[in-house]
């Protein structure tokens, strides 16, 4: 089972196409444009993990 950073991780680096949560202090690494089609996929995923993880 994984921890829940690490469902975080993996939804934002397979859905999102972000390399990494961590902040980088620049706007260019840190602010990104998702379509709501992302956001939607990216916020059901995040749902699923966690109706798995109870």
């Amino acid at each position: 089972m994984q921890t829940r950073d690490e469902a975080l991780a993996k939804i934002a680096t397979t859905i999102l196409n972000v390399e990494t949560l961590a902040t980088r202090n620049s706007d260019r690494l840190d602010f990104n444009e998702f379509s709501v089609w992302q956001i939607k996929a990216a916020l059901e995923a995040a749902y699923a993990a966690g109706r798995e993880a109870k």
